[in-house]
Order: structure tokens, then sequence, then C-alpha cells
């Protein structure tokens, strides 16, 4: 028997964005005006911001959903796709997002 279960019904994902030049605190502003609003959405468990330690160009949000459906109606806001249509091209020169199952050990 194994030592660990995967949790298939909540959703983390992992948002990873890395600022243009001169772009890191417009680009936390901005993804930190996200957070409010997020972390009161149904369905919300987990809604963070970090600045990675290494490069502090990179910034990265760690989210969980209880589910894939809280997960995409949170996608679909218009605070979301504002930001990744409209905000995230003047600040981002890369991303990658990646969601995920949690394993529980």
């Amino acid at each position: 028997m194994s030592d660990y279960a995967i949790n298939t019904q909540q959703i983390v994902c992992v948002a990873q964005f890395t600022a243009k030049a001169g772009k890191r605190d417009a680009l936390v502003a901005a993804l930190a005006s996200l957070v409010p609003d997020t972390r009161r959405e149904l369905g919300c468990i987990r809604y963070e911001l970090n600045i990675s330690i290494d490069d502090d160009n990179k910034v990265a949000f760690v989210e969980k959903f209880v589910d894939r459906a809280a997960f995409d109606q949170h996608c679909a806001k218009d605070a979301i796709e504002h930001y990744f249509h409209h905000v995230m091209p003047e600040l981002v020169e890369s991303h990658h997002v990646e969601v995920f199952n949690q394993v529980i050990a």
C-alpha cells in the first residue's frame, strides 16, 4: 500500500510571471490587486503571491480551489481576463501557468 493519496478533487495552480525590465513593482501591484477579491471567491482555499528569492523579477501565485469548476469560474472573472489580455502584455516578459492535483502524504 502506498504512503500517499492524490486529491483529484481540489485544483492547485502555480502561475509564474517574469517582469519586463523595470516593471517588477508595477507587476506586483497589478497581481496584488487581484488577491482580496479572489480570496473571497466561493471555492478559493489559497491564493498567495510570492516573489522569487533568486530573481526578484519573478513572481508566482500559488492557488488552490475546491474543484475544477471553482478554478474555471475564477479564471473567467472579468478581473482575471483583464489582467491576462490587457495588463500582462505591458508588464510580463514571460509566464508559465500549470495546474496540479495535490499529493497528500
